[in-house]
């Protein structure tokens, strides 16, 4: 692809990074069709030479193509366009999504939702020394101080208002903030309107049957997070267990499952952190509106750490047949004690909201909603997530690097996102063998089968345990690691 630095013309003195201006710039010229599927790019090396830049800049703008489907990495060889079916679908201009990437308040700083299959040290009475949970997190750094000025001075402040049931869908001036926090975090437009907020993402499951109705067929990834299955079973909504490749669901199969919601995880998959890329997502927003009452659940749950690319663009940012139902949740992003977990409707839903639930109150408290709003609004929020990224990325890579011992045995993915790793294992060994080998050291690991809620059919699947390192501190992720190499080993 030889014109293609001669065209790139990176701007100085924009507000926007280089590597976002190359980013942006190759990434338009796939989605225009201007780059072929299969096409070669320059390599980095030659790239930064003629731009006379960094070429860790260039690495940096590959690696988040890359991460969103739209390159393909290919050893000694170098980038690839991938094949990307249908990307007419999406709209080349990205109008109106424009600011995900900018330098706003909250560029790169997404919202997550609560805990997912919630362990702790305990388990059946047994004590672990370390317990590597996927969904612990860390609390040394939240700012206590702060938190409780502001609640103080609410208090002090607080009129006969703040105490009253306030409006169903939560405060409006909160409502407003997340709306502006999603638009410039991950690209998602949508107004306050369409917003609900709820005490955690089971209420605003329980509200969200209520406006689709009763006995909804619904399809989740295998596996999955177990809490919002056995939610919507609760709902008597027949589930549907769709097997999943390295892009993530197969279209295919929740086609033939009959579903007409589909729950997903894009940005980052749990428990198997895949990250689906760009086409996967055109393929699932294509069967969303094969259809007019099909929607896609999208859980954004962790989107918020990523370690060596920007967040990856939420689905719903791609969204332009209003068929996803976007939920997330400060719950993770802030402290479990927090509760306040958000939903933003499409507007085809909004008008049922309205005529059948809007009776149900808030199930959150006014002076928490001030709260949380005030801590966003002054800039709190902003450097707390940011001083989380670079502490679990200080841990995310002790990890890796002491993992290094173990990759003749094991297979590591799910790096570079989230707070766990995966650990696919090369020797045949049985989950619950090196489950039990973890224990007898007295560490705690987490098996994939936990997660699955159907065996794959006719596949032999690879062992594989998840380690998560949210809650340990570097020192006990360095001890903890070396009494579990050292049983693994033997």
């Amino acid at each position: 692809m030889k014109e293609l630095p001669v065209q790139i013309q990176l701007n100085p003195e924009d507000k926007k990074h280089l590597y976002e201006q190359i980013y942006e710039y190759i990434r338009q010229e796939i989605r225009s069709g201007n780059l072929l599927t299969g096409e070669k790019l320059p390599s980095s090396r030659y790239l930064a030479e003629f731009l006379q830049i960094s070429r860790t800049t260039v690495d940096m703008a590959y690696g988040q193509l890359v991460s969103e489907g739209y390159l393909e990495a290919r050893p000694q060889r170098g980038y690839f366009v991938c094949a990307i079916e249908e990307l007419y679908d999406i709209p080349a201009s990205g109008e109106g999504r424009k600011q995900h990437r900018g330098e706003g308040l909250f560029a790169g700083r997404p919202g997550l939702p609560e805990a997912k299959h919630t362990k702790d040290g305990m388990e059946c009475g047994k004590a672990y020394r370390y317990d590597f949970s996927p969904n612990a997190i860390d609390m040394s750094l939240f700012p206590y101080a702060t938190w409780k000025k502001i609640t103080k001075n609410i208090l002090v402040d607080a009129r006969s208002s703040l105490f009253s049931l306030g409006e169903p869908q939560g405060d409006l001036a909160l409502r407003v903030t997340i709306s502006r926090y999603l638009h410039a975090s991950r690209g998602v437009n949508c107004r306050p309107e369409q917003i609900i907020i709820g005490a955690g993402n089971d209420y605003l499951l329980l509200l969200l049957e209520k406006i689709l109705g009763r006995h909804i067929p619904v399809a989740m990834e295998n596996p999955t997070y177990k809490r919002a299955c056995m939610i919507f079973r609760s709902f008597a909504y027949p589930v549907s267990f769709i097997p999943m490749d390295e892009n993530g669901m197969l279209p295919d199969a929740l086609r033939k499952s009959g579903a007409q919601l589909a729950y997903v995880m894009p940005a980052h998959q749990y428990p198997t952190g895949i990250v689906m890329p760009i086409g996967r997502r055109t393929e699932l927003l294509n069967w969303a509106s094969e259809k007019e009452e099909r929607y896609l659940i999208e859980d954004d749950y962790d989107s918020e750490f990523r370690y060596r690319s920007k967040p990856i663009p939420s689905l719903k940012a791609s969204d332009q047949n209003d068929k996803v139902i976007y939920i997330g949740t400060f719950s993770k992003a802030i402290a479990p004690a927090i509760r306040i977990s958000y939903m933003a409707l499409p507007a085809g839903l909004l008008e049922r909201y309205r005529k059948n639930c809007s009776f149900y109150a808030s199930t959150v408290s006014r002076i928490d909603q001030t709260i949380l709003n005030e801590f966003i609004q002054d800039g709190y929020f902003e450097r707390y997530l940011n001083k989380m990224r670079k502490h679990y990325h200080l841990k995310h890579d002790l990890m890796l690097r002491e993992l290094k011992d173990l990759e003749k045995d094991f297979e590591i993915s799910g790096e570079n996102a989230g707070l766990h790793i995966v650990l696919t294992d090369r020797k045949n060994r049985g989950e619950e063998a090196l489950r039990a080998c973890a224990e007898d050291a007295g560490i705690k690991v987490y098996p994939m089968a936990e997660f699955y809620m159907e065996t794959p059919p006719c596949t032999k699947r690879k062992a594989a345990v998840i380690l998560g390192y949210g809650a340990l501190s570097p020192e006990e992720i360095t001890e903890g690691l070396r009494l579990l190499k050292a049983a693994w080993q033997k």
